[in-house]
């Protein structure tokens, strides 16, 4: 799928932003997100035309996590690769579910996260049925 925002995306998010005020949209233009009950997950609906749902882990944030306050320096490539793991286990329960509903699944690595998406496309021109997506995975996360 393009990056290039779908012709619909102002009219889909000036209407997803007034009937859910939890949504941020971090850019002008860009993704809405939503932060979901189980607190590593994120929602996301992108100007394309995916509905998301991700999770991830800062490299920084897994250094301080297996630190624990030693000095000890762990290299990015372990730090990638705990990161993953940890990610692993998150993605575990949820995995499944979004795969039978017709969700891609990718992970994503660089010097700075490690991140596993699951993308859908959705239908700009059907937002009663995005919004029941929306609703549904919402609960989805909220429920394990």
């Amino acid at each position: 799928m393009s990056d290039e925002p779908h012709p619909g995306w102002q009219h889909v998010q000036d209407h997803l932003k007034q009937v859910n005020s939890d949504f941020v949209q971090y850019e002008s233009g860009g993704a809405l997100t939503l932060e979901l009950d189980d607190e590593d997950w994120q929602l996301e609906i992108t100007p394309a035309g995916l509905l998301v749902c991700q999770a991830g882990y800062a490299l920084e944030d897994m250094q301080s996590l297996l630190s624990d306050g030693t000095a000890e320096d762990l290299g990015s490539d372990e730090l990638a690769k705990q990161a993953k793991f940890y990610i692993q286990q998150v993605v575990s329960k949820y995995r499944d579910c979004l795969v039978e509903d017709g969700f891609s699944e990718r992970v994503e690595m660089n010097d700075e996260y490690v991140a596993v998406f699951f993308e859908r496309p959705v239908d700009f021109k059907n937002l009663s049925e995005l919004e029941q997506l929306i609703t549904r995975y919402r609960r989805q996360f909220a429920a394990a």
